[in-house]
Order: structure tokens, then sequence, then C-alpha cells
């Protein structure tokens, strides 16, 4: 029975990703801070709680020390706050999002590819987010765009390894996280279908993830733009919402 191990597992695309890998029969590790949490949001659902801070480099170590070899990790644990006045920027908030998203991340990844079988995979869940600066995004942005490189990365040195590498980077995925937005989120999918495609990307073993296929195409195409044009077109819807 193949095995696969899930952060953030309490709540939006962790929690409906442990469950429909339950509901596939493997064999799943459900992860996050809160046991209590976890294990109410995940009643009646066959998983294995593990519970640690991302943050907390000794706690993973401990908490992931007596488990099994795994067939796959999804590193899906993340967090997002804005900017609001980048005259008055806070650089705690900046801080307290790199740490969640990209160091966090780091932890995991250190203390979890020990325990990755050979021909086994790691995916990690980034954001459509990097493809363009966009506004109060200054933290959140950059926290994925520094995801995105050192995932890629990891691909070219763990090949020789026989690990492969995915990235993910989903659009607006309807989650209590997104719920706290206050911008219109265009192409925004539910957790059933953000689940949906990001299993059968990797049952495809593909390097990278995208979805949805609207939203994603609109960015690349508009990533294509000089970095000026973009700006400007940029400050000008930010005027028209305010």
């Amino acid at each position: 029975m193949k095995r696969v191990l899930i952060t953030g597992a309490n709540s939006g695309m962790g929690l409906q990703l442990a469950k429909d890998y339950a509901a596939d029969g493997w064999q799943v590790v459900a992860c996050g801070r809160d046991r209590a949490k976890l294990q109410q949001a995940l009643a009646g659902v066959d998983v294995e709680i593990c519970v640690f801070d991302m943050q907390q480099a000794s706690e993973i170590n401990t908490a992931v020390a007596s488990l099994a070899a795994f067939d796959l990790v999804l590193l899906n644990a993340g967090n997002c706050e804005y900017i609001e006045d980048a005259r008055q920027f806070d650089a705690e908030l900046f801080k307290r999002v790199v740490n969640v998203n990209l160091i966090g991340t780091a932890n995991c990844v250190a203390a979890l590819i020990p325990r990755i079988k050979q021909g086994g995979r790691l995916a990690v869940v980034s954001s459509s987010v990097s493809f363009l600066p966009l506004t109060r995004a200054e933290a959140y942005g950059a926290s994925k765009a520094g995801l995105d490189y050192f995932v890629r990365t990891l691909a070219i040195d763990l090949a020789p390894h026989n690990i492969a590498v995915s990235l993910i980077r989903p659009g607006f995925v309807d989650t209590p996280l997104t719920q706290k937005n206050d911008f219109a989120m265009p192409g925004q999918v539910s957790t059933e279908q953000a689940s949906r495609a990001i299993r059968q990307g990797l049952a495809k073993g593909k390097s990278e993830i995208s979805f949805p296929f609207g939203l994603i195409s609109a960015l690349r195409v508009l990533s294509w733009l000089p970095h000026g044009l973009w700006r400007r077109l940029s400050q000008r819807m930010v005027r028209k919402a305010s």
C-alpha cells in the first residue's frame, strides 16, 4: 500500500487531499500544529495524525522519527498576509510569512527527504502569485517566488538520487485562507477540484502542476509583457478598485 504524508491537513486543500488519498486506498499521515483540529477535521477518515509546528525543526524531527518511508511527501501548509500600506512597510509581517512559507517548508524538507522511498516523490504547494508582481503581495509573493526557485533546484539535485520533485502552483482555491480576501478572485476552484488536479498531475509524474487552465494561461500571457507596461496596468487596476 502506498504511503503519503500531507502537511496542513486540518483544512482547505490539505484536508481534501488527505480525505481523497485515503479514499483512494493510500496510507495517509495527516500533519498539522493542532491535534484536536486535525482529529475533528478528519473524524471518520482512516488516517494517522502527526503533530508539529513547521517553524520548529526539532519538533518536526521528533514527530517523524519513527514514521515508515513514504512514496509521496506533499508539503501543502502555508500562510498569506498582505502589506496594506507599503509606505508603512511591516517587516515583521514580511518575516512571519516568509518564515512559514519558505523556512518552514525547508525545515520539513530537511526532516522528510530521508523518509522518501527510492523512486518516491516530493511535492510542494506554491502559488500562481509568482507569475506576476501583484499589489499588496510583497510578503506572500516573495515567499512563493523563493519557494519556486527552491523546489526547482531540489528537482535537479534530487534526480540523481531517484527522488522526483513536483512544484504545484494553484490559482485561487476556496479555502478558509482565501475566504479572508477582500478582492475578486477570478477562476476560483473548489478544494475538490484542486485536489483532483493535484492528484492527477502527480499520478502522471508532472514536474509542475498549475491550475486552473484559464487563469494560468492569462497569467502566463501577462507575464510576457514588459515590466514597465505591467506596472502601469496594475497601478491603473488598483486605482479603479480603490
